[in-house]
């Protein structure tokens, strides 16, 4: 038995270099085609990725299977893509306007409501597509809980005014063309003795809410009837939202 083998190994070493050799397989397609099963009784252990390649095996259309070597951080790269493509907020969004503001008022907005002008330009984070620049809106993309945060400072963010009519900031949502106001803060006052009233005019919403796909979201200002417009040049705004939960 033995010297069959060897002359089965000798009949292989004669072989050209350049043939293909075939194992259950006539008709090898490769310098070595296995038609089979392999079994390897033992291998070593490497002791870092570095520096090594790991085997794989490729799945033509024709049904074989090919080894070939692969370099360790393609499949860390494929395996963070694969984690990257399902776990992505795609209704993750941030914006902040810093100049050019201005409130906008439309016939649906509560008494005293007036929206800041956010653009999509402006966004620091998520898709443009999820902002409207024609009624400066944010589009609820799926039904669920999202998480948001909408800050605005009116002027340096202590001035001189009266608290009548109580301004501060809110947010509105639009669903089937009827606006409700879900959520506001108003900007404090702090009475300075002998000198003046001020109003801290700088007020932050954070909380979360359940909201529908297609609701329509505006950041704007509430009571906002008495404030100085010319204000506007000095005032910053910024808001966020994100799903958290279905």
């Amino acid at each position: 038995m033995k010297t069959k083998i060897y002359c089965a190994i000798l009949s292989l070493i004669a072989t050209s270099a350049f043939s293909q050799v075939g194992i259950g397989t006539a008709n090898p397609t490769a310098m070595l085609d296995i038609n089979g099963t392999m079994k390897i009784r033992s291998t070593p252990a490497a002791p870092a990725l570095p520096g090594y390649q790991i085997l794989a095996l490729n799945q033509n259309s024709g049904g074989d299977f090919q080894v070939a070597k692969v370099d360790p951080q393609l499949i860390i790269d494929a395996a963070i893509a694969a984690y990257n493509a399902t776990n992505v907020n795609t209704s993750a969004y941030a914006a902040k306007k810093v100049t050019g503001i201005s409130l906008l008022s439309l016939g649906l907005f509560p008494t005293g409501f007036r929206a800041v002008n956010f653009l999509a330009a402006e966004r620091s984070v998520g898709s443009a597509s999820l902002f409207s620049d024609t009624d400066n809106t944010y589009t609820i993309p799926s039904n669920g809980v999202y998480q948001i945060g909408y800050t605005f400072r009116y002027g340096t963010g202590v001035e001189a005014a009266v608290l009548t009519n109580s301004p501060g900031v809110g947010i509105l949502r639009t669903r089937a063309g009827v606006a409700t106001l879900i959520d506001s803060r108003i900007f404090s006052g702090v009475n300075v003795a002998l000198v003046l009233s001020l109003t801290i005019s700088e007020a932050t919403i954070n909380s979360l809410y359940t909201l529908q796909a297609g609701d329509k979201l505006s950041f704007g200002l509430t009571g906002s009837s008495l404030l100085d417009v010319g204000l506007l040049g000095s005032s910053t705004g910024s808001f966020y939202i994100y799903k958290i939960s279905n």
